[in-house]
């Protein structure tokens, strides 16, 4: 009797480590909201809004990862802990399959580490700059944990695009999901 009520006791204990695990993972979970304007200087860097500035604030000091987008004719920035469960799951690819191989070579090249220097502003690479076709009109928009730098009519036209058929698009994505959890 005395081994079972130690077996329970143990198992609460893990329980109990495991809430607190879960609820660490929530709350360093990041959802970014908005979009934003802003410019480009002569050197490529551009200066982060301040009301996302304070969205990012509990990541601030851990970095980003630049990267190009995988659909869209944009940059992506990770804050690091984000990008860490990107590679989390990219690591997971079996590697002795030879598309998944090409998939991470294509998805992991041209990434750069970036920072918010103490003036608030974010250095674009030259490569990035010009695979993003970024001229000196910028949008930053928020995608829940990614923050988008598109060129300002690029996006414009991208947006627009996207909003004549977005009631269908959003039937498609979200209306057959019969469980918050079966989102894809």
């Amino acid at each position: 009797m005395v081994k079972v009520i130690n077996k329970v006791g143990q198992s609460g204990k893990l329980w109990s480590n495991f809430v607190s695990l879960q609820k660490f993972i929530i709350s360093n979970m990041i959802n970014l909201i908005g979009t934003y304007e802003c410019k480009m200087d002569s050197k490529g860097r551009f200066m982060v809004p301040v009301s996302l500035k304070k969205q990012l604030n509990s990541v601030i000091n851990d970095g980003f990862v630049l990267k190009r987008s995988v659909f869209n004719n944009c940059l992506e920035i990770y804050p690091m802990n984000e990008w860490r469960n990107m590679v989390d799951q990219v690591n997971k690819l079996n590697r002795f399959i030879k598309k998944n191989n090409d998939f991470i070579r294509s998805f992991m090249s041209g990434l750069k580490s970036v920072d918010i220097d103490s003036t608030g502003r974010v250095l674009v690479p030259k490569d990035l700059k010009s695979f993003a076709q970024l001229d000196r009109d910028l949008v930053l928009a928020s995608s829940v944990n990614v923050i988008e730098i598109w060129d300002k009519n690029s996006y414009e036209i991208n947006v627009k695009q996207t909003l004549v058929d977005f009631g269908k698009l959003a039937e498609e994505v979200m209306g057959n999901k019969l469980d918050s959890n079966d989102i894809s």
